[in-house]
């Protein structure tokens, strides 16, 4: 890895289990927890040398951190500009340049540059909160966009992700539990048969703070399993054992 030129306000964080290196600015936004377990919980399908789409990737994590799982080429969709160009010096920073690329565009306009139906696997972090009249969004545009459903809302992201795979294809989403009535109506009505859930708990003691699901385009209905929880602080606030692993262990397998 070469060593990056950070901007002013950036800094280099990393998951040494992948042996990846993300460039952020923490004042425009940061990836979180969420990020890494969603590329933790993604399969590979097959030899995982088709095309992986990361949609509202950020500054790249989920992308980044999904690469050394698969052999295929990736592509990182950001709509932000400045979250878009760290996204492409991290690709350069971990010398993945031959089979990464950031396209900086509307996830919704991409059908121009990505071939529908040419995806093998889609990813997305996407912007938990709806917009209603009582939404409170941020005073910043980069947390406004990345945290609430400015630009893109869950049916339009599920429209996207369904024209984007091929058949059999599968998607991959991270979400707050409060919304799975609406991730699961979403997807239904897009043929995007939801396969795998899993729980992220915060404490085991406590409710479910996240959720990450699996979902094949054109898939048969039902089937849907349910995986055992993550826990990720102990009672003494250090982190599991498991997320630990997670984050430090061996690099993952597949």
């Amino acid at each position: 890895m070469i060593e990056p030129i950070l901007k002013q306000g950036e800094r280099l964080d990393g998951l040494p289990a992948q042996n990846i290196r993300i460039i952020q600015n923490p004042d425009m936004f940061a990836y979180s927890l969420d990020a890494i377990l969603l590329a933790y919980f993604a399969g590979v399908k097959g030899k995982g040398s088709g095309l992986t789409v990361d949609l509202g990737a950020g500054t790249g994590a989920v992308g980044l951190f999904y690469a050394p799982k698969v052999t295929g080429p990736i592509t990182l969709v950001e709509i932000q500009p400045e979250l878009a160009e760290m996204a492409q010096r991290s690709v350069a920073l971990n010398g993945l340049q031959d089979r990464v690329s950031v396209v900086q565009a509307d996830m919704k306009a991409i059908f121009d540059v990505i071939q529908p139906g040419s995806a093998e696997t889609v990813l997305s972090n996407p912007p938990y909160f709806p917009l209603n009249d009582t939404t409170k969004t941020n005073n910043d545009q980069h947390y406004e966009i990345a945290r609430h459903e400015v630009t893109i809302d869950l049916p339009g992201l599920a429209q996207v992700a369904n024209k984007l795979l091929k058949n059999n294809g599968k998607f991959y989403m991270v979400h707050r539990p409060d919304r799975l009535a609406d991730i699961f109506a979403a997807f239904a009505q897009r043929k995007l048969m939801i396969k795998r859930v899993q729980f992220v708990y915060g404490k085991a003691d406590r409710e479910a703070n996240m959720v990450l699901v699996e979902a094949i385009k054109a898939g048969k209905p039902g089937g849907v399993r349910i995986m055992p929880p993550i826990v990720t602080y102990t009672a003494d606030n250090d982190y599991t054992e498991t997320v630990k692993t997670i984050l430090h262990g061996q690099a993952w397998s597949t």
